[in-house]
């Protein structure tokens, strides 16, 4: 049996994933907006019929009420005869996003800044939502697929396709593109060594890949060994990393190019990636495979790539084929192009900001800076819009440091918690963040129904002589004459470690770091902070190559979402467990390792298991906080502070995100309402 519904507000709050999501998008033909109790409450119309086959007549004459349905630099095309009707170009049951600030215009760009392509988040999330997305109230509903169905067990998830949706160059997307990637790509060991876990599941020790079907064109069935209760909250974010592996989107009919099974001359193939500066073929292809460096790539998304993403000025222009329309049947998006900025340091984005040359961004926006940032409102013709995100301050001790002495002090659960007791939190709050965060653990926020105080409020208080204390304990009990621990081997060195991040000189976070080290010093623990570029900073924690690192946490608004990746140590940019991080992600990474059999990671591991296959939502959010106890009682990243307010940059005229919105990696922080139904009140006056 298959069960067909919406998921509500309070079944996405309780994670209840099992109630089977099956909305079927209504057609572009104008429509009123639906009001939240009907988008929430009503059940969706059971699928008695195949979708309707695709026109095979003639185009209509292009008149100037149906120009009027998409963006003029379009229209202007199709008149033109180098580009089909909008008709052709949407699927038969387009997604319908309604604009937060109504029915929206055509025409303008959205100027924003970004540091480089190990930036590249800030281009992709304006992209980034895939298979499903969130409305405005945390509702999950269909994005890119028109509907889905699971079964009882949710052992099997069953797509439906939009019939029509087209790849950015005119080709149509159907199931045989999923099939290609699942085949070639995720099916390919040089290309993926090990297939991404969003497409496994755990059955004893070892990672099984799911199966897939495709009955249809527009149907894919993915099939797993054991329940995945969870998988639909895997498949918010993709769109936008297409070739990440987090994605299954990939078009087949232009990467064939670059396989080397499908190359007419292999040994070409291999010498073209050779001369375009790749190790071999797969680097070549997974290269070709990204829509940010390969502007000729096709793509799914609201805007496409006019250039690399290497470039000084990254330019995306709008997806004359893309699939969503807005509640009038007025195809999206209404913006025509996204340009990103390069710039070196904060100091040169505050002064875009504040001369006016920021349209919309939350990225890079320091709450230390609020300041400056209000003051310059009337000046830069903005406004400063405030969110609520889940960041927080916490120190990542990598328990799988290669440093063996570092190895063995991290590890000491004594030692993270005096790492905890010596920082005087208010202090670091007030003097580095103008005390707009929140003294607390890393750990689930208020609003998040996952919330577990015992672990938020845990060694918050400022007390260096208790602090001193479990590091005696830990036997660092011998000075040098700077009154600095030695390590215990007996070998008379002062101990000490290093601590990497990108925040430069001068920003809150590095003020902050430095706050730390200082507090640190006063219980007799050398330590230093280094800045990294973050490409460098992303090399070295692939590498296992850090000691500890100064990069916060996340996440934390809906943990079971973007599977508590930081929980359980799989998220390797913040290194608290890197090692063993890499061995979850895959075990024949030269610098993965498999944690101790007794340590008490596998006990998080094995209770994640069994909470991502749990079917009951109350019996799953039992084994989630067996988790956070091991937390609370482990302290694997001593956090400091949390509940991160952070300012967004709205240029005065700019519409359809709100004040006040949460902020989440998992819901794609300022992306969060659909960037492509942002849109500007006077197009004209913002043509850049």
């Amino acid at each position: 049996m298959t069960r067909k519904r919406n998921i509500t507000r309070r079944e996405f709050l309780r994670l209840s994933t099992i109630a089977a999501v099956g909305v079927a998008t209504a057609s572009c033909a104008p429509a009123a907006e639906p009001t939240e109790e009907a988008a929430t409450t009503e059940a969706p119309p059971e699928r008695t019929e195949a979708p309707p086959e695709a026109t095979t007549e003639a185009p209509p004459v292009v008149t100037e009420e149906a120009a009027a349905k998409e963006a003029p630099m379009l229209a202007e095309l199709v008149a033109a005869g180098e580009l089909p009707p909008l008709e052709e170009r949407l699927p038969t049951t387009p997604c319908i996003l309604p604009a937060h600030d109504g029915v929206g215009n055509y025409g303008g760009t959205i100027r924003r800044a970004f540091k480089g392509v190990s930036d590249r988040w800030g281009p992709t999330k304006s992209n980034d939502h895939f298979l499903a997305w969130y409305d405005q109230d945390l509702n999950l509903i269909p994005r890119l697929v028109e509907s889905w169905e699971i079964n009882e067990d949710a052992s099997e998830w069953t797509f439906h396709l939009r019939e029509g949706t087209k790849w950015s160059d005119g080709t149509e997307f159907t199931s045989a593109d999923i099939v290609w990637w699942y085949e070639n790509e995720m099916g390919n060991t040089d290309l993926w060594p090990s297939p991404y876990i969003k497409w496994t599941v755990t059955v004893g020790t070892d990672k099984v890949f799911m199966d897939l079907e495709a009955p249809d064109d527009y149907t894919v069935i993915m099939k797993f060994a054991r329940p995945k209760t969870l998988f639909i909250y895997d498949l918010t974010r993709g769109t936008g990393m297409e070739s990440f592996g987090v994605g299954c989107l990939t078009p087949s009919h232009y990467m064939k190019q670059f396989h080397i099974d499908f190359a007419d001359d292999p040994e070409a193939l291999e010498a073209e990636a050779t001369e375009a500066g790749f190790e071999n073929w797969a680097a070549y292809y997974l290269d070709r495979n990204y829509w940010y460096l390969n502007p000729e790539r096709p793509s799914l998304s609201p805007w496409v790539a006019k250039n690399a993403l290497s470039e000084e000025l990254f330019i995306m222009e709008r997806n004359p084929y893309y699939y969503g329309v807005d509640t009038e049947g007025n195809q999206l998006p209404y913006v025509d192009t996204i340009q990103h900025r390069l710039y070196e340091t904060a100091e040169v984005l505050n002064l875009w900001v504040t001369n006016g040359e920021i349209d919309f961004q939350a990225r890079g926006m320091a709450m230390a800076n609020f300041t400056l940032y209000k003051e310059s409102e009337a000046s830069g013709d903005y406004s400063v819009f405030v969110q609520k995100t889940a960041s927080h301050v916490a120190l990542q001790c990598n328990l799988t440091a290669k440093n063996e002495r570092v190895r063995e002090l991290f590890n000491d659960r004594n030692v993270r918690i005096a790492f905890s007791l010596a920082v005087n939190r208010d202090e670091m709050n007030e003097l580095a963040y103008d005390g707009f965060y929140t003294p607390r653990q890393y750990s689930p926020m208020e609003e998040s129904p996952q919330y577990y105080p015992d672990l938020s409020n845990l060694y918050l208080d400022y007390d260096p002589d208790e602090a001193n204390r479990p590091l005696d304990e830990a036997g660092y009990t011998e000075k040098d004459a700077d009154g600095f621990r030695l390590w215990k081997d007996g070998s008379g060195e002062t101990l000490s470690f290093e601590i990497v991040g990108d925040w430069e000189a001068g920003t809150p976070n590095e003020d902050a770091v430095q706050l730390l080290v200082r507090y640190l010093a006063d219980v007799g623990i050398k330590c230093a902070y280094k800045y990294i570029e973050r490409s460098l900073y992303q090399e070295r924690f692939r590498a296992n190559d850090i000691e500890a690192a100064w990069w916060g946490g996340d996440r934390t608004l809906l943990p079971l979402a973007p599977l508590a990746v930081i929980f359980r140590g799989y998220q390797t940019d913040r290194p608290w467990a890197c090692a063993w991080g890499l061995y979850l992600q895959n075990p024949d990474d030269p610098n993965a390792e498999k944690p101790p059999e007794d340590h008490w990671i596998n006990e998080i591991w094995n209770l994640w298991d069994q909470c991502e296959a749990e079917v009951d939502p109350d019996r799953q959010n039992e084994l989630f906080f067996q988790i956070l106890d091991i937390w609370a009682e482990e302290l694997p990243m001593p956090g400091y502070l949390g509940n991160q307010p952070n300012p967004c940059i709205v240029k005065n005229g700019f519409r359809g995100y709100l004040d006040g919105m949460p902020s989440d990696d998992t819901v794609a922080d300022e992306h969060f309402l659909g960037t492509e139904t942002y849109y500007w009140e006077d197009p004209e006056s913002h043509m850049s």
